[in-house]
């Protein structure tokens, strides 16, 4: 498992949840091949900045793990949200740590990022953001779940507002990141 293929998957979810909210079930020939060039190795690298050849050995070792499995109408994969879920809440501090480091210019993450921002009382502490020269947010820098982190977000709303919360849960105290758990079951369609 590397830290890329938890931002590979949550881009994966977010391209579901946009096919779920642009159309119904009966698709024509040409909607299915617009979706199934979506996930072609050459259009993820587009979306997150992570190289093709990571993007298929990442997507194997979901497939193994599972993480994620093929979805058997359309040949594409698919993410098993409740294993990512559980994998985040549970596994995630402890196989990919995070401490916050020096003061530098960078994108709001955590629960300083804009989907947390309102929902928490700050106590005069510093943001956190990932290290960006073209940021817009001082604070102390943490360590992106993958480098091109900060690319990836600008392509796409709802992977930052996904990685900001797994950032929350990653760093957070027991309340910021029962928060964000919370919100990730939430947005992940986990609610019972």
């Amino acid at each position: 498992m590397k830290r890329q293929d938890i931002g590979l998957l949550l881009k994966l979810y977010s391209f579901q949840k946009q096919e779920e909210n642009n159309q119904s079930n009966l698709l024509g020939e040409n909607e299915e091949n617009s979706i199934v060039a979506r996930y072609t190795a050459r259009a993820l690298e587009q979306e997150t900045g992570i190289s093709k050849s990571q993007i298929n050995l990442s997507i194997r070792r979901c497939y193994d793990v599972g993480l994620a499995r093929r979805d058997r109408r359309l040949g594409v994969p698919r993410v098993n949200t409740q294993v990512l879920f559980d994998f985040i809440v549970h596994g995630l501090k402890l196989v990919f740590p995070v401490k916050p480091m020096e003061v530098t210019r960078g994108i709001a993450t955590a629960f300083s990022a804009p989907i947390l921002k309102e929902k928490l009382m700050s106590a005069g502490e510093l943001a956190m953001v990932w290290p960006d020269a073209r940021g817009d947010t001082k604070g102390q820098s943490i360590e992106p779940l993958f480098k091109s982190v900060t690319f990836a977000i600008k392509q796409d709303p709802e992977m930052y507002a996904l990685l900001a919360l797994v950032d929350a849960v990653r760093v957070g105290k027991p309340r910021e990141a029962n928060l964000a758990i919370e919100m990730l079951k939430e947005r992940l369609g986990l609610l019972r």
